[in-house]
């Protein structure tokens, strides 16, 4: 008889078909886990969430999950994100202040967090599916975080053991580096009960590993850092020099890119003031900065931002009175798009927000497309503690618009003399990043703990 594989609860609200910013490091742990043996199953967010609530879904994702992961799709309670008279529930549309009070008070005294009713949904089929199948162990990711809290809840029923792996910070704001609640908020409590319990708590970079083990000193020695990556299996490396010749005519004029989804939380305008100036040296003379990616990653998300691009590009793209000559905004590009966008450019330019706190998986992605790379955030990024060794790395030293000029020219000039031996190094480098290498001890400690649960050898 065959040994029965073993099984893992992945707790992954932002699962393909979303495209939310976490969406590509769930998708391929899922995957490797299958590839090396495993039973998943995957909980993610309802399909009417991601199409109708905030209209954030790429269908084109799903072809890139190994048909051998089971996607169960429990129910979440609509209420925060319901704006139409029809949507709403018989007892909300007579009652609707009594049902907002209800909603309210849940929130404040049972889980902070919209999502609240799809962990206990998520729970109660976890709970009849182990009845039938038991899992092994469980791995739950946030934000949300409601999948930390049914981890939590789950083990407490079943002593299933559990990892925690932190896309994003619950407590912290990662962008202005304060606690992101008044002290006395019901987070903190909940944060410190799912942490206590867990087996292993990830995070995806050093900075925030030692902000939680200063903050939760007894669950220290069980944190560990598992930095993100790029996904070899969408992403055809890029191992030759940029190509000078595009539509039959040689093209000498430099070409940045920016690959990404554009937040508020992203100092675009250093970018763009800084490209203004690059452009006024002569090398630089009719060089173009092509944006490719999606303006905010929910339905009615960053309006301001929208508003203000909006304003700068007129119907077909092209740069308005916002923007200056040569930067276009080209819209999403999707995974299967992305190497002959990396092939058409020159430099890459790395738009991040925050600091040491951010890490952005984009930056892992950018080095294996072997390019030059200019950085355009605030000092001390935690991607910093990554691109410091990149051969191909510009980095102005923070947002002075000279100073990224500067960067641009410099990296502009690297990439126009560009030989295979710099493309090859850049790229080797790249490779310790590659997701199934940093996901490595994640999958280590998993098959530890199912191990244990088992009894027996995997």
């Amino acid at each position: 008889m065959a040994e029965r594989r073993p099984r893992v609860l992945y707790l992954a609200f932002y699962f393909p078909p979303s495209r939310a910013s976490g969406v590509y490091r769930p998708r391929a742990t899922a995957n490797l886990l299958v590839e090396r043996g495993w039973d998943v199953t995957v909980f993610a967010a309802p399909m009417p969430f991601l199409r109708d609530a905030i209209g954030s879904f790429d269908e084109r994702l799903l072809d890139s999950v190994d048909p051998r992961v089971t996607v169960v799709r429990p129910g979440l309670n609509l209420f925060a994100w319901q704006r139409e008279l029809g949507d709403y529930s018989r007892f909300r549309g007579t009652f609707p202040h009594l049902a907002r009070s209800v909603y309210e008070w849940k929130k404040d005294h049972v889980f902070p967090e919209h999502y609240a009713s799809w962990a206990w949904a998520s729970v109660r089929r976890a709970l009849r599916m182990h009845a039938r199948k038991r899992f092994d162990v469980v791995l739950a990711t946030g934000n949300p975080f409601a999948s930390f809290a049914a981890a939590w809840l789950f083990h407490g029923l079943t002593r299933t053991p559990y990892i925690l792996d932190n896309r994003d910070a619950w407590t912290l704001d990662l962008f202005n580096e304060e606690p992101a609640f008044e002290e006395g908020h019901p987070a903190y409590s909940w944060e410190r009960r799912v942490l206590k319990s867990a087996s292993n708590v990830a995070f995806v970079n050093e900075a925030l590993r030692s902000w939680h083990a200063e903050r939760y000193p007894r669950v220290a020695d069980r944190m560990m850092v598992v930095p993100n990556g790029w996904d070899s299996d969408t992403l055809d490396v890029v191992v030759e020099p940029p190509v000078k010749i595009r539509d039959g005519l040689e093209e000498r004029r430099p070409r940045f890119s920016y690959v990404g989804t554009l937040t508020a939380n992203q100092p675009i305008e250093a970018m763009v003031d800084g490209f203004a100036r690059a452009r006024e040296h002569p090398d630089l003379t009719g060089a173009a900065l092509d944006l490719h990616g999606y303006l905010g990653f929910f339905k009615g998300a960053d309006d301001k931002l929208r508003k203000r691009l909006a304003a700068a590009l007129d119907q077909d793209g092209e740069a308005g009175p916002g923007l200056p000559p040569g930067v276009e905004y080209r819209g999403p590009a999707s995974k299967t798009e992305l190497h002959e966008v990396y092939r058409n450019s020159d430099v890459l330019v790395f738009l991040a927000g925050g600091a040491r706190y951010v890490t952005s998986g984009k930056i892992f992605e950018y080095m294996a497309a072997g390019r030059p790379i200019v950085s355009v955030h605030a000092p001390g990024s935690a991607a910093e503690e990554v691109l410091g060794d990149y051969p191909l790395w510009f980095n102005p030293g923070g947002l002075d618009p000279k100073a990224v000029a500067g960067a641009m020219v410099a990296a502009a000039k690297a990439a126009a003399g560009l030989d295979q031996r710099q493309v090859d190094e850049a790229c080797a480098y790249a490779a310790r990043f590659e997701r199934t290498v940093s996901l490595e001890p994640l999958l280590g400690r998993l098959t530890e703990l199912a191990t244990r649960k088992r009894g027996v050898a995997l």
